[in-house]
């Protein structure tokens, strides 16, 4: 039997399908104990996080004992991935199981943004009819989607855009113009400026490593076309946040959805007060009852199988 550390949220169902055969801790305060989730760690033979959870340095050193660090997610920038190799840790992402709750945020925000008629419910429950204000709206269809980035979400959010009669044009620095994935899916391969700056609505999906951290900075907000939208999903560090609230302030952006953030949760942020059009969420794009369910499912498959071949082989 091994003992199996959960720090953050994961599906009752799937934790208990790992406790009917394993030692199992959950206990979501750990993300924010660090003294007492590194005393846990050291007995662990399998960890399990949400993006939280950073598995690096202390912590990592404590991990005495682990044989898999299941990711309830896909980013890995909260994982030493080279220092858990090193170590004989596998590291196990949850790819594709949010791509849909990713992609449908990504649509909803779209229209949000672009409509505008959303954000008025306050004035009408107070007697006020701001109907020639809410009535400046814009539609998707017709409309260009950019993607930075053309992996699984990114191809979701594609085609999800497309029934909405959206064009799409996608650049990722891994896949080249002849990459089949962009014929399949009828997105017009572009570079990546030409992305920036023909999209009515931006969104990203790409990791955060350093060719991408402050990707988009005030000089590519600057390209975008006036009155686009941005929105992101991705990694906090990828969006300069400071430039960002500055573009929205003088109206040169037409709006934002932030998921991330530089620092998270984030702090008291005065740069974003009163910025127009401006929805921030707490990264739950990829987090709905239904993903929850399919990303913890996965990762328990996948941290029990890993944990039985390790005890065939022992």
């Amino acid at each position: 039997m091994a003992r199996i550390l959960i720090t953050e949220f994961m599906d009752e169902d799937a934790v208990a399908r790992l406790a009917a055969d394993h030692d199992v801790l959950h206990d979501p305060r750990l993300v924010d104990e660090p003294g007492r989730l590194a005393a846990e760690a050291a007995r662990a033979d399998a960890l399990v996080v949400r993006n939280r959870t950073q598995v690096r340095g202390a912590l990592l050193d404590a991990l005495a004992r682990c044989r898999v660090v299941g990711r309830l997610g896909v980013g890995l920038d909260n994982i030493d991935v080279a220092g858990c190799r090193a170590r004989g840790i596998e590291v196990i992402p949850a790819t594709g199981a949010n791509a849909q709750a990713v992609a449908e945020y990504v649509i909803a925000s779209a229209l949000w943004l672009r409509r505008l008629a959303w954000s008025g419910s306050a004035e009408v429950a107070a007697g006020r009819w701001p109907r020639e204000a809410l009535s400046r709206g814009r539609e998707l269809a017709g409309a260009t989607l950019g993607l930075i980035g053309f992996g699984s979400i990114g191809q979701l959010t594609g085609r999800l855009a497309r029934t909405l009669g959206m064009q799409v044009l996608a650049f990722d620095a891994a896949l080249d113009a002849e990459h089949p994935a962009y014929a399949e899916s009828g997105t017009r391969w572009a570079g990546l400026d030409e992305v920036v700056a023909s999209a009515d609505v931006l969104s990203l999906h790409v990791p955060l490593v350093e060719s991408t951290r402050g990707l988009i900075g005030a000089a590519r907000l600057a390209a975008m076309k006036p009155g686009a939208v941005l929105v992101n999903t991705a990694r906090g560090g990828i969006v300069d946040e400071i430039a960002l609230a500055q573009a929205l302030r003088s109206g040169a952006l037409g709006g934002a959805a932030l998921d991330v953030f530089a620092e998270e949760p984030l702090p008291a942020a005065p740069h974003f007060q009163g910025c127009p059009n401006l929805l921030l969420t707490p990264h739950v794009a990829g987090v709905t009852q239904e993903s929850n369910a399919r990303v913890s499912a996965l990762i328990a498959d996948r941290v029990l199988a890993h944990l039985a071949a390790g005890a065939g082989r022992g």
